[in-house]
């Protein structure tokens, strides 16, 4: 199982089977339940997680109090981001959406395999970059970009990555959001999302209830989020 997760994490991309088992045996098994907090903001970052099974959202509190989801995180991803190699204290609050299994590494190990393996070193440095490059495009789009689009843009890219590996046809991907969360993402208020969510659902773009939503037709959202629709 381990072997498995770990060959889906693109940070490990191109080590060998043995880097790989190597890197499996310094990592521990754990399991939440839904709800559950696997790290939380502000506390020691002493350990990297990678998902194995199930999903869960990261979350910030802003100064008024609010907690504003930031990403929703599935199967290889990493817990923590690869920034809490460089951190003392966790950025993010990250709960369990649903039953979630994660194998957990020190992070002291964590950087001994960085150094043992320079490109991990410069994948990390790849994906904080382009981790700070996303979050700087989301404020633009927050200042520049009407609400619609910015909502299709964010269903679109979590949509993605959540249905990874899906066959066209395939049933849509639900995404586990509130209006409150692609609010806080987005920039917005709940108000303001859910009018938006109404009109792509009334146009059989999305599907949505209470605590979720689903993309029925991609390319349709995609146009939505370009500003062509």
């Amino acid at each position: 199982m381990r072997l498995s997760v770990l060959s889906r994490v693109p940070l490990f991309a191109g080590l060998t089977r043995g880097q790989l088992v190597a890197i499996g045996h310094r990592m521990e098994s754990l399991s939440w339940a839904r709800d559950d907090v696997l790290c939380r903001a502000g506390e020691p970052a002493d350990h990297l997680y990678v998902m194995a099974t199930g999903r869960a959202k990261a979350t910030r509190t802003t100064t008024t109090g609010q907690d504003v989801v930031v990403d929703l995180l599935v199967p290889g991803d990493l817990v923590g981001g690869p920034r809490a190699a460089g951190q003392t204290t966790y950025g993010e609050t990250v709960r369990a959406l649903t039953t979630t299994c994660a194998l957990r590494i020190d992070v002291a190990h964590f950087r001994a395999l960085l150094t043992q393996h320079p490109a991990l070193a410069l994948r990390v440095g790849d994906q904080t970059a382009a981790l700070l490059a996303q979050e700087r495009r989301d404020l633009d789009a927050q200042a520049t970009t009407p609400l619609a689009p910015r909502v299709a843009g964010t269903l679109l890219r979590l949509a993605d990555r959540c249905g990874q590996g899906r066959a066209p046809g395939a049933t849509p991907v639900e995404l586990p959001l509130s209006r409150a969360d692609l609010a806080g993402m987005t920039g917005s208020t709940p108000e303001a999302v859910s009018r938006v969510v109404s009109r792509l659902r009334a146009a059989g773009v999305i599907d949505a209830g209470r605590g979720w939503t689903a993309v029925l037709d991609r390319d349709r959202l995609a146009a939505v989020a370009a500003g062509d629709e």
